[in-house]
């Protein structure tokens, strides 16, 4: 009776060990497919419109970002990708031309948007409320132009 205990209770204490590795492990959502596949730029899908994105996944592409850019074209965006969830806060240190910024859920969902971000906002940050993975930059106007809101699922 005692000897069926104790494995009753290792082989319960083995799949909590599982379960903690596995939640542990699946909070690091991976890169979306596209951006696994050509780590520099990558497609997504948001208001009916594809747009080609540059990916920036490491921690110097996320901190150049835009800066120093001259503007994007209409079906052109930025991707950040993040390691796990947070609140990613963003700033218009030296941009020249105003965005949309869209943060957005490791399923897909549209979190928060701030839209028309001039350059003259710096130094203020910009952040979502919610937690976020991805976070989307795109030319000012085009959250409105596509009806992009709150809760719509962006293809990544």
């Amino acid at each position: 009776m005692r000897k069926g205990l104790i494995y009753m209770l290792a082989g319960a204490l083995c799949l909590v060990l599982v379960a903690f590795f596995y939640m542990q492990n699946s909070a690091q959502t991976p890169l979306p497919v596209a951006a696994t596949q050509n780590p520099a730029s990558s497609t997504v899908r948001i208001g009916g419109e594809t747009l080609r994105v540059t990916v920036a996944a490491t921690e110097a592409a996320r901190e150049r970002g835009l800066s120093g850019r001259t503007g994007l074209l209409g079906d052109e965006g930025m991707l950040f990708v993040f390691p796990r969830d947070g609140t990613y806060a963003f700033w218009m240190k030296d941009m020249l031309f105003s965005i949309d910024i869209i943060w957005i859920s490791p399923g897909g969902r549209i979190v928060h948007v701030a839209p028309n971000v001039s350059p003259a906002t710096y130094p203020e940050d910009f952040v979502s409320p919610a937690s976020a993975r991805y976070v989307l930059e795109v030319p000012a106007g085009f959250v409105d132009a596509h009806g992009v809101k709150v809760g719509d699922i962006v293809g990544l």
